[in-house]
């Protein structure tokens, strides 16, 4: 789906945690080599959940077993930086069933799993803040 450079497009990322660490993935084309959880766009009609389990399922191969929203982010430093907007809906399970598998390998690298307290760098702005929100327990913060 292409945005519409006059409004923000909405973005789905999700964390997906197993025991202490989260599920991160290196990227590929826009953005390449920069860390992030899983997500992409929503689509017109989805709820957040049914995006949230479309695009982990199309990116990892994992199934996702009610996630629920904890946090949004306004991606400003990206848009600043490349001119896409994205505010960014991120959603957290700790319930999934399957192992990552690089569905799509011209968009991502490799998946692995990381102390989300010692993210990985270069790393993606909705990522960083979505499980900077995580740890503190906040559902939005300001720069």
């Amino acid at each position: 789906m292409r945005q519409n450079p006059e409004h923000p497009a909405v973005g789905l990322g999700v964390i997906i945690q197993r025991g202490e660490e989260i599920l991160l993935g290196q990227r590929k084309g826009w953005q390449e080599g920069f860390f992030s959880i899983p997500g992409g766009l929503l689509e017109p009609g989805e709820t957040f959940e049914e995006g949230a389990i479309r695009e982990v399922r199309e990116e990892t191969g994992l199934e996702l077993i009610h996630p629920r929203v904890i946090a949004v982010t306004n991606n400003l430093e990206t848009f600043r930086r490349t001119g896409k907007h994205h505010v960014s809906v991120i959603l957290y399970t700790q319930r999934f069933r399957g192992e990552p598998v690089v569905m799509e390998p011209g968009k991502c690298a490799g998946w692995g799993w990381y102390d989300p307290r010692r993210l990985p760098e270069p790393h993606f702005e909705a990522s960083r803040r979505g499980v900077a929100c995580l740890l503190r327990g906040s559902f939005y913060e300001r720069d």
